[in-house]
């Protein structure tokens, strides 16, 4: 009797999981559940408050809605101590610059959240000259909250969306592909300074 496999059970070759470094072997999965578990009940929030949407995300953070309680630390010292940037508020060209410096000194794993209409796309003023139509021009946004005031029950379900992001992630996959896009290649023509020697109106 013959019994070699039909194709319907023949094996199949599953590709290798993608790895960060020599040391991803000797992490099982659950550790990687745990370092997840941990990061995202552990947010210290640098505020990038730039306009009206920042009051919201402070009463967020006061005791009605109390944001504490999701484990979000805000009002982080520094950008070398934040893990979320909460940027909140309108952008224009003249601050994006520092946006993107604060955010480049952020250490690795770091999450984006924009707050607002203004912030996501350049809300009521996206028209002007002067304003950058939406923060991801700049840096990577992991997830956006709409709204014009946006209401702080809304950044509470951001940061719900947020943690389960990252709940999910393999930093091995986020890192070694290079997943994240470049911020050079999300920057903004508007952004860009004049060359040297040339007058500006």
């Amino acid at each position: 009797m013959d019994v070699t496999p039909t194709p319907a059970q023949a094996p199949v070759d599953l590709p290798e999981p993608r790895r960060l470094g020599p040391l991803a072997r000797l992490a099982p999965e659950p550790m990687k559940v745990v370092l997840n578990w941990g990061r995202r009940y552990s947010l210290w929030v640098f505020n990038f408050g730039l306009a009206c949407c920042a009051i919201e995300f402070i009463a967020a953070s006061m005791a009605r809605h109390d944001f504490i309680r999701l484990g979000v630390i805000p009002f982080a010292p520094g950008p070398r101590q934040a893990d979320l940037m909460v940027v909140s508020g309108t952008v224009t060209d003249k601050m994006a610059p520092a946006v993107k410096r604060l955010y480049e000194q952020m250490p690795e794993p770091k999450y984006v959240i924009s707050f607002g209409a203004c912030s996501n796309c350049g809300g009521p003023y996206w028209d002007s000259y002067a304003v950058t139509k939406g923060v991801d021009q700049i840096i990577p946004v992991d997830v956006y909250v709409p709204g014009c005031p946006p209401r702080p029950e809304a950044l509470l379900q951001g940061i719900l969306k947020l943690q389960e992001k990252i709940a999910r992630e393999s930093l091995g996959e986020r890192y070694a592909t290079g997943g994240r896009p470049s911020t050079a290649a999300l920057r903004s023509g508007l952004v860009t300074p004049p060359a040297a020697g040339e007058d500006t109106p």
